[in-house]
């Protein structure tokens, strides 16, 4: 066997790499990102059109869809939104339940956003906690 296949790791199943991820920082759950978003953290919504449009939006956030997430959110990067002013910019990514939103999270933060975080049960918690949202 070759050096180059001895390196390589076992393949790992979603929720162990989820679980890999999350273990990097910490979610937060609706009252925190809500109290987040009033001092000036960012609320990214990733969910796409279909399920906006179905159960709403959260006021304030910044939608952008999951593909352009990285170049929106670069602070360094030519396509990066109005907002993506700084890596040490506070942001919730909210998705519809809290898992598309963690990989993000790790994507982000390799970009270094180190104060990238998502939410917990994404915007499904949001709402059943009562929180704000647009229809």
């Amino acid at each position: 066997m070759s050096d180059a296949s001895q390196e390589q790791q076992d393949p790992v199943g979603i929720d162990e790499l989820l679980e890999q991820v999350r273990a990097g920082y910490e979610r937060v759950g609706p009252e925190e990102a809500a109290t987040a978003a009033t001092e000036g953290a960012l609320l990214v919504d990733i969910r796409y059109a279909a399920l906006r449009e179905k159960d709403g939006l959260i006021p304030g956030a910044l939608v952008v869809e999951r593909n352009e997430l990285e170049w929106r959110l670069d602070p360094r990067g030519s396509h990066r939104a109005p907002e993506a002013t700084s890596h040490d910019l506070r942001v919730v990514v909210i998705c519809n339940e809290g898992y598309a939103s963690s990989l993000a999270v790790a994507s982000l933060r390799a970009l270094g956003l180190r104060r990238a975080t998502d939410l917990t049960g994404g915007f499904q918690a949001w709402r059943a906690a009562g929180l704000p949202v647009a229809l």
